[in-house]
């Protein structure tokens, strides 16, 4: 009886004295840590470029516009749902931004409607999604055809030069503070936001019961219809904001803009640990996942890969990621 009371108890003290760094190793964000790293090695090596402040300043300031796409895609996948539709709604707000600043609308307030537009196709998908039951991918794939189709009709597929725009507005794209661009600030807030009310909140807390598993979490007493529609809205409403910015950083609204970007979203989304089925993910893991991808981006192009191989090498990682999400959850269940 002792010896096996001494064994339970040093059995008990072991695992005590252990969880935080078993945690540690099985946390997906430390993998995705390493292999950062690895990568920035590796390429420190490679090209003499990759170093340099320039290369260092246009690749934070490339992920950290998707960083704030990959926030809302993230909540979204925990909830159960996924968005097609991040890039042609991001490239229709800076159109339409852009659209009614030429018409001689006051910059901000373009943005303010544009961003408020991009709210309002989010709750038009919401809508279908909650009240006529179909799914994301279905509704998301159709606002995505009528998104792109209204950035050609408003600009007939060219550009739009705002070169006229004025410095205040073009700060928040283009301005710095001290060494730090504008941009990672913005990025900033919004991450650890949105990562506070995640992990910290009630309604939040919501969005993983409504992902995980639908119909317990509306028995319990969870308005689940409101949360997926709520997770919905707020996705589009960020492809707003990161489309006001790309408009600030660029000066012009380009109607073929985000083509594909949807891809690089849910596939960060997705290495950083959200799943297709719904009910995990982490801001930080997606925020990680974003930059290991503009990581790769950055390097192919250093190391003067064909743009064509980087689509499959993109395509590749997507496959991979949604591979190990499928066998994790195998395993859970």
């Amino acid at each position: 009886m002792d010896s096996t009371a001494n064994l339970a108890g040093e059995g008990t003290v072991s695992a005590e004295a252990a969880p935080f760094y078993k945690r540690l190793l099985r946390m997906r964000e430390t993998g995705l840590i390493v292999i950062i790293l690895g990568l920035f090695f590796i390429m420190s090596f490679a090209s003499p470029y990759f170093l340099t402040w320039a290369n260092m300043r246009a690749m934070s300031m490339a992920f950290a516009v998707d960083g704030i796409l990959v926030v809302g895609m993230t909540i979204l996948l925990i909830s159960g749902g996924i968005d097609l539709s991040v890039g042609s709604v991001t490239a229709l707000a800076m159109v339409i931004a852009g659209w009614l600043f030429l018409s001689g609308i006051d910059p901000w307030v373009a943005s303010g409607i544009s961003i408020a537009l991009c709210t309002g196709i989010g709750a038009f998908m919401g809508f279908f999604v909650t009240r006529i039951g179909l799914h994301h991918f279905i509704v998301s794939l159709a606002v995505m055809v009528i998104a792109r189709g209204a950035c050609l009709l408003f600009t007939g597929g060219r550009p739009l030069g705002l070169y006229t725009l004025p410095p205040e507005f073009k700060f928040i794209g283009q301005g710095t503070i001290g060494p730090i661009p504008i941009v990672i600030v913005i990025f900033l807030v919004f991450v650890i936001a949105f990562d506070f009310m995640l992990r910290r909140t009630t309604m939040f807390r919501k969005v993983f019961y409504t992902g995980s598993n639908e119909k317990a979490a509306a028995y319990s007493g969870i308005r689940t219809k409101k949360v997926i529609f709520l997770t919905t809205t707020l996705c589009s409403t960020l492809c707003g904001v990161a489309g006001i910015i790309y408009m600030a950083r660029f000066g012009s609204a380009q109607p073929t803009f985000g083509l594909g970007l949807e891809l690089t979203i849910i596939a960060a989304a997705v290495i950083g640990g959200a799943s297709l089925n719904g009910g995990s993910g982490s801001i930080l893991g997606a925020i990680l996942g974003v930059i290991l991808l503009s990581l790769v981006s950055s390097s192919l192009a250093l190391l003067d890969v064909s743009v064509y191989w980087q689509d499959i090498i993109r395509g590749s990682i997507l496959l991979a990621a949604v591979t190990i999400d499928h066998y994790l959850n195998k395993r859970r269940a």
